[in-house]
């Protein structure tokens, strides 16, 4: 895979229908946010085990010469998401509709997102090319084929799972189309009354039915009481430049912790031992951050932003590290099933988005009468009266979703992220130092091989995890240095499907996507006509839908 270049706009995603999706907006004359937004909505259908409409969703949003702006989409405990609901228990149930206890922020983000982009397309031209692969079909890939199969003995006794995605009671193969006409029935209505839809009026008035028919303690009281927040992002100053995340109830500080603590190590070589064992060690320490103090933010004992702007306690945790020897680990650690895709539209507006339905189908509930998979965030809270991330009624959980952003010194802009849980601020990490640290080819310092340290999608070990391919030499430095080090394939999805854009001070894009992935970067020539009725229609001619059964 090569980094590819254009000046008219380009987009990445981790399916590559999704980019189709989003560079038909951009070719129709769509602007960034309503390309990320049609590749949010072709994700939540071609990529379902990754991500649903039932999930959150966080989003960063820059026009050119202006701070970036942060939507929260995350949803809330439901107000009868009590600890008597789960009696007996010493956690919340990973599946099944007590799962499924909070909110779905992720519709209401988008909506937000909208209006603060603007634009001229309709919300039908928009959700078009995900109403087609719902309705239609899309071929499921060795992805989602891979983890139903893993995961089918846990879902296919959730309510409604079975029924879209075990039809004639086996999972699909490689190749066959999945199809989903009460989810392109749902899209269709939103499409048709607006996002708001489903959360309040008929919409939401179904989705609350079978919510409580399920078991589930969402109520529509909840959705009608749901909405996405404008947020100012977090931020800190790095030699490269300004870097951006979002603020708690997510891991936005680890990610900005980790480079702002490497920073300070002035390492100066990519790939070496000091390059790994540096980001490690900062990951140990930003961990231990957030930790202790990351969660809703109505409830944290620290301000994030303040944390980031103190000099002083950023030196005392870079001076913890010791250059040589790996600290004690392991610290708790959570699954995750997640996409992040971004896109840079010809004016260069950028946008950097991520959505989740935590586990690989979320709760595993799928709604019946609307074909939504719901998530299962809140299993993470804890079952204790008092603390970080105690269950409590109106309550945001934790999320390790993050996007991120940065403007760098030299007048480049770059989106990029990560899907994998724990592993998105740990990604994240390589690929901007490698990029923007140490020069080397965006799709370069993508493919390149990546770690994990800690317990990653239903494994127990918590060790550091290094994909084949690095070098011999630092592996055993690694482990000289007291690293527990296991290792893993050459392209493992254990590693997440990261992406990244970056628009060039003179107008020039690079775009690069995962080939752990299914995805692809694409470039947009600029629009040779201005946005009109049915131009995302003429732009998604092109797209891979299957024809229309006869």
């Amino acid at each position: 895979m090569k980094t590819v270049r254009g000046d008219g706009g380009i987009v990445t995603a981790p399916h590559h229908l999704a980019s189709e999706a989003g560079r038909s907006i951009l070719t129709a004359g769509g602007n960034a946010a309503e390309a990320a937004v049609a590749m949010a909505a072709t994700l939540a259908v071609v990529y379902p085990h990754m991500n649903s409409i039932g999930g959150d969703s966080f989003w960063l949003l820059c026009d050119p010469g202006q701070e970036p702006v942060g939507v929260d989409a995350c949803g809330r405990a439901a107000q009868k998401a009590e600890l008597s609901l789960y009696a007996g228990m010493d956690a919340i149930p990973w599946r099944g509709p007590l799962a499924a206890n909070t909110v779905a922020g992720t519709l209401s983000g988008w909506a937000e997102v909208l209006r603060l982009g603007g634009g001229r397309l309709t919300l039908a031209q928009i959700l078009e090319p995900a109403i087609a692969y719902a309705e239609r079909g899309a071929e499921v890939t060795a992805s989602y084929v891979d983890t139903v199969h893993k995961k089918s003995a846990e879902l296919s006794p959730q309510p409604g799972f079975a029924q879209v995605f075990l039809p004639q009671g086996e999972p699909l193969a490689v190749g066959d189309t999945l199809r989903q006409p009460a989810l392109a029935q749902t899209l269709r209505t939103l499409a048709a009354d607006g996002l708001d839809s489903a959360y309040r009026g008929p919409l939401a008035e179904l989705i609350a039915d079978d919510l409580e028919a399920s078991g589930s303690p969402v109520r529509l009281a909840d959705l009608n009481a749901h909405h996405a927040e404008v947020v100012k992002p977090l931020s800190i100053q790095i030699s490269a430049g300004t870097l951006y995340n979002m603020p708690p109830p997510t891991q936005g500080l680890a990610s900005l912790l980790i480079l702002a603590l490497f920073d300070r190590l002035g390492v100066q070589g990519a790939e070496g031992f000091d390059h790994i064992h540096g980001l490690v060690e900062a990951t140990k320490q930003a961990f231990m951050v957030r930790d202790r103090h990351v969660g809703d933010p109505a409830d944290m004992e620290i301000d994030a932003q303040t944390l980031l702007d103190d000099p002083d306690q950023l030196d005392a945790m870079a001076a913890a590290i010791d250059r040589r020897r790996a600290a004690p680990w392991p610290s708790p650690i959570s699954d995750g099933d997640t996409v992040w895709f971004g896109v840079i539209d010809g004016e260069g507006r950028s946008v950097s988005a991520i959505q989740s339905v935590y586990f690989e189908f979320g709760s595993g509930l799928v709604l019946p009468q609307t074909g939504i998979t719901w998530q299962n965030r809140g299993a993470s809270f804890r079952l204790v009266e008092h603390g970080w991330n105690a269950l409590r009624p109106g309550r945001k959980p934790f999320h390790t979703l993050n996007p991120a952003m940065a403007k760098l010194s030299d007048g480049r802009t770059m989106v990029y992220g990560n899907m994998g849980g724990e592993g998105q601020p740990q990604s994240q990490a390589a690929i901007f130092t490698r990029y923007a640290l140490f020069g080397r080819d965006l799709q370069d310092a993508i493919t390149a091989p990546r770690w994990l340290l800690g317990r990653t999608w239903g494994e127990d070990s918590t060790s550091l995890k290094l994909e084949s391919r690095f070098d011999g030499a630092v592996v055993n430095a690694l482990r000289q240095a007291g690293h527990r080090v296991e290792m893993a394939p050459a392209f493992t999805d254990m590693m997440g499907h990261a992406g990244a854009l970056v628009r060039l001070a003179d107008g020039t894009l690079e775009g690069a996507s995962d080939p752990r992935s299914d995805g692809a970067a694409l470039v947009v020539s600029p629009p040779k006509h201005p946005a009109r009725a049915g131009a995302a229609a003429d732009a998604l001619s092109g797209l891979s839908v299957p024809p229309t059964d006869v």
